[in-house]
């Protein structure tokens, strides 16, 4: 369990990466709204999280890539929906600046991606 939470964390931070990369480029460069590029960001996110979590990080139950990708994506939209609500309240409500709540959004979201994801995408040992 140790060794899969470590995995899980270095996927994490690579996800986290391009997550936040693409906020910014979209963000600073693009000029587009916070909220819009954090969703469109995270969905980025996603796509890579799944491909190197399911590779490296959980077994498969075998029950399908694409019912286990459309699994992965709903139990990930539950994780958007706290980060939007997490980086909307920051924003909202606080001057803390949008960064500093995406970092704080990024230390939430993991714990409910790390439970849900063990509990309906891994194989059970036996």
């Amino acid at each position: 369990m140790i060794l899969q939470i470590i995995k899980f964390g270095i996927v994490g931070v690579i996800a986290a990466i391009v997550d936040v990369g693409v906020l910014v480029i979209l963000k600073e460069l693009l000029f587009v709204d916070v909220l819009l590029s954090s969703m469109i960001s995270f969905c980025v996110s996603v796509i890579v999280n799944y491909l190197l979590s399911m590779t490296f990080v959980f077994k498969s139950k075998n029950q399908g890539k694409i019912k286990e990708f459309i699994i992965f994506v709903i139990l990930s939209i539950g994780g958007l929906c706290l980060n939007q609500f997490i980086l909307w309240i920051g924003i909202r409500f606080t001057t803390v600046y949008y960064l500093i709540v995406k970092i704080f959004a990024m230390v939430i979201v993991p714990i409910y991606n790390f439970i849900t994801r063990k509990i309906f995408l891994e194989a059970k040992e036996k």
